[in-house]
């Protein structure tokens, strides 16, 4: 691919600035973290007073539906998006790492490589995953089971994704530093409450259900954005406007969708702009899209079903 010069995303970003699309929404998150904490208390409230009842199951969806949620959050504190203090970005991703069990700082670290290189073979952490393949190159690498899993990671992509949630834990604790005994500790007080409350077969199914759809619901939010998209190695000319949305997904759908994705469905403008806030990112894509129209640069955006159909059509042609 021919180099373009990085003129263009200096003039993008004119635009998006002369919107304010990059000022602070410090009201709409406000609201958005206490509704967000009020549904998630009242969920551990319903927990204890349920007691040991089957019935907990549903509970365990609605945490992992309020997890997933105060997970969008410490996404977008990791990004700066919601208030113009460093400090305060900072406590409200500890804040919610903490309740979630996930390290701000080593997610924070990860993502931002991601978001550096993003689906660069080498260097995005994002398509380094052991038990999938996201390159004829990885794929040919793998050996013994996990050679096994990468020729039918089409069919085991979605289940794998119900373990997203444990290792997302496990990462955390191994990986975080000065995090670590809070990770610790979230696990202890999860588990310790759980089987205070449950009986044992009760408590480890509460977890398995809870845990494992949040870590699918996870793996939903973040599959479309990348995978299927091109994959960029070592050598390549894109300057940054065109390694940014060539290389994203947008998925459309309205409100729900936003609500749904946590913003995460405007891909293309969270990677030009990670500081801008979310609900601005709908307001960014009428500009970005024209802009990309004009100058000739692909605009991935599909629905969210098929968005997903383009990652398994992917993960089968390189497993093949």
């Amino acid at each position: 691919m021919a180099h373009r010069p990085a003129s263009d995303f200096a003039q993008l970003s004119t635009e998006i600035k002369q919107a304010g699309l990059l000022d602070r929404r410090r009201g709409h998150y406000c609201a958005r973290i206490t509704a967000n904490l009020l549904v998630h208390a009242g969920a551990w409230v319903a927990f204890a007073l349920i007691g040991d009842s089957w019935w907990q199951l549903a509970v365990a969806v609605v945490l992992a539906v309020t997890t997933t949620q105060l997970a969008f959050i410490g996404h977008d504190a990791g990004h700066k998006q919601i208030f113009a203090s460093k400090r305060w970005n900072e406590i409200t991703g500890y804040v919610h790492g903490g309740l979630i069990g996930v390290s701000q700082d080593w997610w924070v670290g990860k993502h931002n490589r991601h978001h550096a290189n993003p689906n660069h073979e080498d260097e995005d952490p994002d398509v380094d995953i052991s038990v999938l393949a996201f390159t004829r190159r990885q794929s040919e690498a793998k050996r013994g089971p996990l050679r096994w899993i990468t020729s039918r990671q089409a069919v085991f992509f979605f289940p794998l994704l119900l373990l997203e949630g444990f290792a997302l834990h496990w990462h955390s604790i191994r990986y975080s530093g000065r995090e670590r005994y809070l990770m610790i500790a979230n696990v202890v007080v999860y588990l310790a409450a759980v089987f205070w409350v449950l009986s044992p077969v009760y408590a480890i199914v509460f977890v398995l259900v809870h845990q494992g759809l949040w870590g699918f619901y996870m793996g939903c939010s973040f599959a479309p954005n990348h995978k299927g998209m091109p994959v960029l190695s070592a050598g390549h000319t894109l300057d940054f406007l065109r390694k940014q949305v060539l290389t994203s997904r947008n998925v459309r759908g309205g409100w729900f969708v936003d609500l749904l994705l946590g913003g995460l469905n405007y891909q293309i403008e969270h990677h030009l702009f990670p500081s801008m806030p979310r609900p601005h990112l709908k307001h960014a894509q009428v500009i970005v899209s024209e802009f990309c129209r004009q100058r000739g640069v692909s605009y991935a955006q599909c629905g969210l079903f098929r968005s997903y159909g383009y990652v398994l059509e992917h993960l089968r042609e390189v497993a093949a």
